[in-house]
């Protein structure tokens, strides 16, 4: 299996992320990936609190999560994302959670839409930020195509 070219840091999972199924819970896989595709964001695409406080933001459209190994107490989570698609409202981002094995144990995508906030809708990004964030996608883009099908799409430029 491959890595995505934004990687992570490695987590461990602890016992307060296990479930009564003796398993990493639900929500905390949510909450990994949503801190770590948080970072990439933040720091790659430049979606700083101050461009929030400029009166933009994006606001989450629909997420997918597909579970397909289990994690375990003291198992080692190895994180890493892929901006896939973006067009002049929405971003679709990719994510997936590799266990020590270097198997594909989960499957993340979320749609985000990119809102004026003193409007509450969508709207266009400025063509210096489309032109940033497809120039970081063009940088970033695979060599090889996925090797799982994709559920969530959203309209290419």
């Amino acid at each position: 299996m491959f890595k995505l070219p934004y990687l992570a840091n490695q987590i461990t999972v602890t016992t307060d992320m296990c479930d009564h199924n003796d398993h990493m819970n639900v929500n905390y896989y949510y909450k990994m990936f949503d801190e770590v595709y948080s970072k990439l964001y933040f720091e790659e695409l430049d979606f700083s609190p101050e461009y929030v406080a400029s009166g933009f933001s994006t606001f989450t459209l629909e997420d997918n999560i597909r579970y397909l190994k289990e994690f375990r107490l003291g198992d080692k989570i190895y994180p890493s994302f892929l901006l896939n698609n973006a067009n002049e409202k929405m971003l679709h981002f990719v994510g997936i959670l590799l266990n020590e094995n270097n198997e594909l144990a989960a499957i993340f995508e979320t749609v985000l839409g990119h809102i004026n906030l003193n409007e509450r809708k969508m709207v266009p990004f400025s063509d210096d930020r489309l032109k940033n964030i497809l120039e970081y996608k063009e940088r970033t883009k695979l060599d090889q195509d996925l090797p799982f099908e994709l559920k969530l799409k959203i309209r290419d430029l």
